[in-house]
């Protein structure tokens, strides 16, 4: 290798803005990623095919080639322990290993919080040779419920979810351990109230925050993040609460040189901290809604520290916080405008179309979208965050504007399934697990009152006759009583059915009760789905809601 690399652990989509990054400072890019197909390894001007939890072959290659490393970086991963440790062992500037192996083992980061009497819930350790021990009665009974279980060295929500009751819990905590990298889970205690992300960067004794959004988290008993929104409109003196317990908690964790994210939550009792990574967060926030919002490229100014130079920008846009009693000083780089990120999602099935992309992007104030899904894949209703269909990302002035831009956008966007396809049909006739009872959601949450309202109607007139309009079929006034609800991707009832006119004007002759229950459940998929199962002559059996 010729020429001055940065070392970037990682080649997908959450590393792009860090490929940009290296360049624009004038180095070239080093990638090392598992997957030869990653989506930014076309981008890197020298590709390694190695496995990110492999450290030591990491470290051993970044050895090897040193006089042509400068620093050693990475973003929307859960290897900051691999960045820390192969920077310690070629002299690059990083946080040191012990204190990034604290904030990637949320055992040992639990352990540190407590230690300092950092607000965490309290919680055991679970291995997965050991989980037959706590099914044992005097341990299970007298465990109180809800409880939350997530692996301990994961990342994306995988694994991780609520347990309501005992008959939950074999089940979960089996998954969080299957999902974990060494076979073990943390089982702590739920907490109430709004959750926020938090960005930040640690640096020669200060703590700047680079970012702090609203979370919006759905679907129980997962915790399905469908989008946050940047900056957060949350109560300026409970802000300046959770900056302050989110700085005891990296100072707990021996974080001084790099990134710090935060998972929080204002609960009864006032902060609390889910956790905390030496790293810069995924979900779009850190590589691009912050940056949209604050116009700090941050994934530069970070990469600039770990490549031992000055981020300049960073600290001429920083103004200072006061935050009581906190080891740090405390600044922050403030957003100027809102970006709001939404995220879109499909009941079970295949993908026969994708209706309306190009016109979803064109939604004014849209920035960017992401497709994760395209015709012909498989998609499930989603349990965690990287089984999403897709992201859209919004710039406005105000709040109002980028979210409606961004759930516009989103609600444009239709995914039509194939018909005939069992895991449609079982999610339609409301199939579900045992240890997953009332998910995955109805597409409306009608009340009882205006589910029978809707079934009623049926009733009443039994036949959809071929090639009317749904919209002038279901009564305006019904549409009224609802009109406030939508479904997962921010459609009316009203504009679901606009959105089946549109699709499928010359539908086949539909028994409406089936009809309308397929609305309910499945929104505009469900009704789709079912017109054309109707339509294809070839179907025999197993028609949904018969």
């Amino acid at each position: 290798m010729d020429g001055r690399y940065v070392l970037i652990l990682g080649a997908g989509l959450m590393q792009r803005p860090s490929f940009e990054a290296a360049k624009e400072l004038g180095f070239k890019v080093l990638a090392v990623d598992a997957n030869p197909n990653a989506v930014c390894v076309p981008f890197a001007d020298h590709f390694e095919l190695i496995d990110l939890k492999d450290r030591e072959k990491i470290a051993e290659f970044a050895l090897l080639h040193k006089e042509n490393i400068a620093g050693v970086f990475t973003a929307g991963t859960d290897f900051s322990a691999s960045v820390s440790y192969v920077a310690q062992k070629c002299g690059f500037k990083s946080h040191s290993f012990e204190a990034a192996v604290n904030a990637s083992d949320k055992i040992k980061m639990r352990g540190c919080f407590k230690s300092m009497n950092v607000s965490s819930p309290e919680f055991t350790q679970i291995e997965r040779s050991h989980i037959a021990s706590f099914l044992k009665p005097e341990i299970l009974d007298s465990m109180k419920f809800p409880k939350v279980v997530k692996p301990v060295d994961n990342m994306g929500a995988r694994g991780c979810r609520l347990i309501r009751n005992k008959a939950e819990f074999l089940p979960a905590v089996e998954d969080a351990a299957r999902n974990s990298r060494s076979g073990r889970a943390i089982l702590e205690d739920y907490m109430e109230g709004p959750e926020f992300p938090i960005d930040s960067v640690v640096y020669n004794g200060t703590l700047t925050i680079t970012g702090f959004a609203d979370r919006h988290i759905y679907y129980p008993p997962y915790f399905i993040e469908m989008g946050h929104t940047m900056p957060s409109v949350f109560d300026e003196e409970k802000k300046l609460e959770l900056i302050q317990t989110f700085a005891k908690g990296i100072a707990a964790l021996g974080l001084t040189c790099g990134a710090a994210k935060a998972d929080i939550k204002y609960t009864a009792k006032g902060p609390m901290i889910g956790e905390i990574a030496a790293r810069l967060s995924g979900g779009y926030m850190s590589g691009w809604t912050y940056p949209y919002a604050s116009s700090l490229n941050l994934t530069k100014s970070l990469m600039q520290i770990a490549l031992g130079l000055e981020p300049n920008e960073l600290l001429d846009q920083r103004i200072p916080l006061d935050v009581k009693e906190c080891p740090f000083k405390v600044y922050e780089v403030p957003c100027k405008n809102v970006s709001a990120e939404r995220a879109w999602i499909s009941i079970p099935g295949k993908i026969h179309k994708v209706y309306n992309a190009d016109s979803a992007s064109c939604h004014p104030f849209v920035k960017n979208m992401f497709f994760r899904c395209r015709k012909g894949n498989t998609v499930s209703f989603p349990r965690n965050n990287v089984e999403k269909c897709g992201n859209v990302i919004s710039l406005a002035p105000n709040h109002e504007l980028a979210v409606e831009a961004a759930e516009k956008s989103v609600s444009t966007l239709v995914l039509r399934l194939e018909k005939n396809n069992r895991a449609t049909q079982e999610f339609l006739e409301g199939k579900c697990h045992k240890s997953e009872k009332s998910f995955p959601p109805d597409a409306f949450a009608l009340d009882e009152g205006q589910k029978k309202a809707l079934l009623d109607f049926a009733d009443k007139n039994p036949v959809f006759e071929r090639d009317v309009p749904a919209r002038k079929f279901i009564p305006q006034e019904l549409l009224d009583k609802v009109q406030h609800l939508s479904d997962y991707n921010h459609r009316s009832l009203a504009q679901t059915l606009e959105i089946f006119d549109s699709i499928s004007p010359s539908h086949a002759r539909l028994e409406t009760k089936p009809f309308v229950k397929a609305l309910i459940r499945g929104g505009i998929q469900g009704i789709l789905y079912l017109a054309d199962c109707k339509a294809d002559k070839k179907t025999k059996r197993g028609f949904p809601f018969k």
